[in-house]
């Protein structure tokens, strides 16, 4: 394997281990269902509809009902995005020299926009299933609900084309961050480097740019990633006392039919007003711009080991 793959791959798993507790409170945040101990949605209400009983966002405690809560929902994300990082920084490094640029020093910002949204697009064939064991072992209250436990029901349930629902919205959402990502990290780290830096102004300058590039790309895509939590975690059948939480994910769809993304959108925006198309976005850049200063960081110096002699 390549140096960027490992370093992509290593970068990856340590930005999630990082950001999980925050991810969680976010997901749920998203997903309309903030207090895990909410009262339920009623029966027809849709996906959209946000629980009477929603605790202030800034409030945290109730989002963790035990220590294990603070990697809920790890597992998948931490098998998962190590990969797709390794996909995203290979995908992008190998577009970018086919545009006639260099990864090091890219010259064309607008090139690598281009390569980041590439990189994007080819990380949604792990992104996708990733992303929704993730979100509806986050937002499952059952301790006996795992990343595990969601991917075999679905499995069982729908097969691989279940592990893929939401993977349009989640693949527009990849695409056009990833171009956001790479376009600022390239651009404040260019703009703020200089030949006469010593390597511990080097490292903080990779960790506030590599910061940087997480929030901003969050911020152009958090209504996406909004839709894409909704859809994924609609409630697929009503909750039964034999099936438990774990087979009756977020929220209960009129007559059992799972709504289409323009649906939830739609439905979301007339329940909650545009809001609801930020809530989470506070916690959220908090988290990207730990997690992506540390993936940056690691990234850059795995690559430097791995390419000595």
């Amino acid at each position: 394997m390549s140096a960027d793959f490992w370093a992509g791959y290593i970068s990856g798993a340590a930005g999630i281990l990082i950001g999980n507790p925050l991810d969680l409170v976010k997901t749920r945040l998203q997903a309309g269902n903030a207090a895990p101990n909410a009262e339920p949605v009623t029966a027809g209400t849709g996906p959209a509809t946000a629980t009477a009983t929603l605790h202030p966002p800034w409030s945290f405690r109730q989002h963790f009902e035990s220590a294990g809560t603070l990697v809920k929902g790890t597992t998948a994300p931490l098998l998962g995005y190590g990969a797709l990082n390794a996909i995203l920084f290979v995908t992008y490094n190998r577009t970018l020299t086919a545009l006639h640029d260099s990864p090091e020093l890219p010259a064309s910002f607008a090139k690598v926009w281009c390569a980041g949204a590439a990189g994007g697009l080819a990380s949604f064939v792990i992104s996708a299933p990733t992303e929704l064991v993730k979100c509806r072992a986050q937002v499952a209250t059952d301790q006996a609900t795992s990343s595990w436990t969601v991917a075999r029901d679905v499995w069982r349930r729908e097969g691989i084309r279940g592990l893929y629902y939401g993977g349009g919205i989640t693949s527009v959402r990849d695409a056009f961050g990833y171009g956001w990502y790479f376009w600022t990290y390239e651009w404040s780290k260019q703009a703020v480097s200089s030949p006469t830096d010593t390597d511990r102004e080097t490292a903080i300058k990779v960790l506030l740019c590599g910061g940087l590039a997480g929030v901003v790309t969050w911020a152009s895509i958090f209504p996406l990633d909004v839709i894409k939590t909704r859809v994924q975690t609609q409630l697929l059948n009503a909750p039964s006392h034999e099936l438990g939480e774990r087979e009756a994910l977020l929220h209960r769809e009129t007559h059992g039919k799972r709504l289409s993304t323009l649906e939830v959108a739609r439905k979301a925006y007339q329940a909650e007003g545009a809001g609801v198309f930020f809530r989470g976005l506070g916690i959220c850049s908090i988290r990207a711009f730990v997690v992506n200063a540390v993936q940056w960081a690691v990234y850059e110096w795995m690559m430097r080991l791995l390419r000595q002699p």
